[in-house]
């Protein structure tokens, strides 16, 4: 299988870069909140990329992607529809997480989006006032650690909001939260940054008249062990997308991912063959 980079550089000069591997129809995969390109997606990529040209772009400051001090939302959903049209022919999109809400917000935007699938979307602007206090403790305590300059700790509240006891301990032991560890400052102005963008109005992807724009096929996975927030997300998104189907990964938590990749890779080939664009 081929193996390469692709790069480009946004309009205010940040440099976005993506390992590329395999051949065939091109689909970007967006990471989450706590990853990168290839932390996040490597374990299942190898199931894929004998159909799928698979792009695993960062976000700035991450993996391949050089640093800079804008990390807003509405910028980092540019840098996306930049990535995916720079491509030059029809992508499929999926997203985990946090980076599922910018792979629909970029569907909605570009034409070049053939097709979209969301792995466990999670947005607390969908919690209710006990989940929200939850996640301000845990971003509280995370940049309390970060002052204390340690990072390995850091990750801790954070990875405990989103994840199950079970897939702490699977983490723990593949070395996924240490790895991450070194993104948890990035993470932290990321979200100081995505509280004064979403004060000054903006929106982010969970938006319904947003989803509502999206014209392409959307596939919406979650786990079957998943916490409440992210299976509430995951049923707004259903409801809202036009053109939206539902599915399980069975067993599986909110890190599908990293703990089930045979499972949804797939789940993600089915989908993505249906929605494969004449050559």
């Amino acid at each position: 299988m081929s193996s390469r980079t692709h790069y480009i550089t946004t309009t205010d000069r940040a440099t976005i870069g993506g390992a590329v591997r395999g051949d065939g129809q091109p689909v970007a995969f967006v990471h989450g909140m706590l990853g990168d390109g290839d932390l996040d997606w490597t374990p299942l990529i190898g199931y894929l990329e004998h159909q799928f040209a698979c792009h695993l772009p960062s976000q700035r400051g991450r993996g391949l992607s050089g640093d800079h001090p804008d990390l807003s939302y509405g910028r980092q959903v540019d840098d996306l529809v930049d990535y995916i049209d720079s491509v030059g022919e029809p992508i499929g999109l999926v997203g985990w997480s946090g980076g599922a809400w910018q792979a629909l917000h970029a569907a909605a935007q570009s034409d070049a989006v053939a097709a979209v699938a969301v792995v466990e979307p999670e947005s607390i602007g969908l919690a209710g006032e006990q989940e929200q206090a939850a996640f301000a403790a845990a971003v509280e305590r995370a940049r309390e650690l970060v002052s204390a300059g340690d990072l390995t700790v850091a990750i801790r509240p954070l990875a405990n909001f989103v994840f199950n006891d079970k897939e702490i301990v699977a983490l723990e032991d593949a070395g996924y939260l240490d790895a991450a560890a070194r993104y948890i400052p990035n993470l932290l102005s990321f979200l100081q940054q995505l509280m004064k963008y979403m004060g000054r109005g903006g929106t982010i992807g969970d938006d319904p008249t947003v989803l509502g724009a999206i014209s392409a096929p959307v596939l919406v996975l979650q786990g079957s062990e998943t916490k409440p927030l992210a299976a509430a997300s995951a049923q707004h998104v259903a409801d809202n997308v036009p053109n939206a189907r539902v599915g399980k990964i069975s067993g599986a938590g909110h890190a599908a991912p990293l703990t089930h990749p045979e499972e949804l890779a797939e789940a993600l080939a089915r989908f993505l063959a249906t929605t494969r664009q004449p050559v």
